[in-house]
């Protein structure tokens, strides 16, 4: 009898670990809007009509709405929109109005992996540039963890986070910019944005092997060196397969400009 009842005491804890295995599946679904699993990602690609949404969150209220009205700025400026979000550092303020680089900006990413170096293009995405210079020059992106790797059609290892979550910020967000014909080739740099129009903010990716997605992700750099530090981290995989957490846990020590 004993034996019966230590049986089912131990199914019944292994029936409840997978429910709140499903949960938190389920949850993470939620937070990432992932339009399907990697193997519907890859369907999709292959109809030439990938839509992946990056980040989550609660659409804003009304009153939230009103109050995250575009500035108003004049052409050459940016418009840096207040948005409530996870994990948003209290008085981090927004980038400047007029972008500080308008060139190509370097700046190097340092991992528990090693270091990854960009060319930020300040030519043709002039506003996310001034804003991933500001945040990189706030700290903000010190030890953060990059909370979500897929394979598949999409390949990509995103950042950016600082609740390690999916749906964190800075507490501003804008607009898109260089997408026109944008293409997600091996050594892209990219924002992550939720499905709200004009809703980039600190989360950005990085694709490691060629990936399809429709040009709807700004496009500000690219990988200089350093891009075998992130196929060796995809190599081990995610948690779940396809599209989760990497096995091989990323944290980012610090994120520097040159010439800062």
């Amino acid at each position: 009898m004993a034996g019966k009842d230590r049986k089912k005491q131990l199914a019944r804890a292994r029936y409840e670990r997978q429910e709140q295995q499903r949960a938190q599946r389920a949850a993470r679904a939620r937070r990432l809007k992932v339009a399907g699993s990697a193997g519907a990602v890859a369907a999709i690609v292959a109809g030439g009509a990938a839509i992946v949404a990056f980040t989550g969150g609660d659409d804003e209220s009304e009153a939230a709405a009103k109050a995250s009205a575009t500035p108003q700025v004049k052409p050459g400026e940016c418009a840096y929109k207040p948005a409530k979000v996870p994990g948003a550092p209290k008085d981090l303020g927004t980038p400047p109005v007029k972008p500080v680089h308008k060139g190509t900006v370097k700046a190097t990413v340092k991992t528990n992996h090693g270091d990854v170096v960009l060319e930020l293009d300040g030519g043709n995405a002039p506003c996310t540039v001034n804003s991933f210079a500001f945040l990189a020059e706030k700290n903000f992106y010190d030890k953060t963890d990059c909370h979500r790797m897929t394979s598949g059609g999409l390949n990509v290892l995103q950042c950016g986070d600082p609740t390690g979550e999916g749906a964190g910020g800075p507490g501003y967000q804008y607009a898109n910019e260089n997408t026109e014909g944008a293409q997600y080739k091996a050594g892209t740099l990219a924002m992550a944005h939720s499905a709200q129009p004009d809703s980039n903010g600190s989360q950005f990716f990085i694709v490691y092997k060629d990936s399809q997605l429709s040009p709807d992700y700004t496009v500000f750099g690219k990988v200089a060196k350093g891009l075998d530090v992130i196929q060796e981290i995809a190599k081990g995989g995610s948690e779940p397969d396809g599209d989760g957490e990497p096995k091989k846990k990323v944290t980012i020590r610090d994120v520097s400009i040159a010439g800062k």
